[in-house]
């Protein structure tokens, strides 16, 4: 096998509660993926009501895994994001969604562009999300083979349209924990990426994409992989108004006030 890139100054960061068999699924492949292509160091939290300890079972030996008990039914993310930052002494983190895959040039041109200081965060993608779909999903199960994802971009659904930005980035950890890491008066599923992007603008940070698409693998969609309630998602939009009319000097002002990490 062809050597490892080096990527041992990044921490893949993933958050996953395990609400199907999919998702378990889904977390085994994304972790062979990534091992299979870098020497680099992967974090994941599970946050559920027990740990059954069957993660610990089946990923590689060299994924970290924490634990944190919690019995609400709806996924913070946004609280758990900021306690897995906390635990990292990388220069470069990435935030990675449990179920999404991207070609391996594009993670290495990804840091690669903040390692030149040329970009403090990078979305590992042009703008392309697209869920493979069951059917391709179970192909690529079988063949453990990206290609087969590329050539079937045909039968998959682009998802979150016209302009999404969640999913996987790259970020310089210190800018991302300067910039206030994650807000979490977004509480459950759904709009702290778009949040965090409008931020970002707002403070003059330099985002850039690179290209190829992300790829999505299908999975059962539970309470978590939605609004929960509409007056979660009214309370959502009213918080991302609010932000993004701020000037930059108030938005400095404003995530003063909140969660903050220690370098």
């Amino acid at each position: 096998m062809a050597t490892k890139t080096d990527l041992t100054d990044v921490t893949f960061l993933t958050l996953i509660r395990l609400d199907s068999i999919d998702r378990l699924e889904n977390i085994l492949l994304i972790t062979e993926f990534i091992n299979k292509y870098f020497k680099t160091n992967i974090l994941l939290l599970e946050v559920n009501a027990y740990n059954n300890k069957i993660l610990s079972r089946l990923l590689p030996k060299n994924v970290k895994i924490d634990f944190i008990r919690n019995y609400d039914p709806i996924f913070h993310r946004t609280h758990y994001l900021n306690k897995i930052v906390e635990k990292t002494d990388t220069a470069v983190i990435s935030l990675w969604d449990s179920d999404v895959l991207v070609d391996k040039m594009q993670i290495e041109c990804s840091v690669d562009l903040i390692r030149k200081n040329t970009a403090d965060i990078v979305l590992p993608y042009n703008g392309k999300f697209l869920d493979t779909s069951k059917m391709v999903r179970e192909l690529y199960m079988e063949t453990r083979d990206i290609d087969v994802l590329k050539q079937n971009e045909n039968k998959m659904r682009p998802l979150y349209l016209p302009d999404p930005v969640g999913g996987a980035l790259f970020a310089n950890k210190k800018v991302y924990v300067e910039s206030g890491m994650e807000n979490e008066h977004l509480y459950g599923w759904g709009n702290h990426d778009g949040e965090r992007i409008n931020r970002w603008e707002i403070l003059n940070y330099r985002v850039k994409r690179v290209e190829g698409p992300l790829y999505h693998l299908s999975h059962t969609r539970s309470i978590n992989s939605r609004y929960h309630s509409n007056k979660q998602g009214e309370t959502k939009r009213a918080e991302l108004e609010r932000l993004a009319l701020m000037s930059k000097n108030e938005m400095v002002e404003e995530i003063s006030k909140w969660h903050r990490s220690q370098l």
